[in-house]
């Protein structure tokens, strides 16, 4: 059994639980695995049920990537505002990388 595949089994466990209501532990994520015929060392469910221990996973699911969103967010707001300023100076910049590959004495084709 490769490693994916054991914490995916504990993973998908540990949601039908978190579903159901009940407790995340080691034995029922066990029973439920076993129940899939899906074959994992003991240890997996007992990592996953101490890792998971006192979490909330319904609120570990829903705040995932919501750290990332704002700043991403704000990026993608600054851009517009830019708007074509933004293109004039990435263009200058190619142009002076160039001009100093040229200062040197080679280029990319020479």
């Amino acid at each position: 059994m490769s490693l994916s595949t054991a914490q995916s089994a504990c993973v998908y466990a540990a949601l039908i639980l978190q579903d159901e209501g009940l407790e995340i532990t080691a034995d029922k994520l066990s029973a439920i695995i076993s129940a899939s015929g899906v074959e994992v060392e003991s240890i997996w469910p007992t990592i996953f049920a101490k890792a998971l221990a006192g979490k909330d996973l319904g609120a570990l699911l829903f705040n995932v990537g919501a750290g990332g969103a704002p700043a991403a967010a704000g990026g993608a707001a600054a851009a517009p505002a830019a708007g074509g300023a933004a293109a004039p100076a990435e263009e200058e910049k190619a142009e002076e990388k160039e001009e100093s590959d040229e200062d040197m004495g080679f280029g990319l084709f020479d």
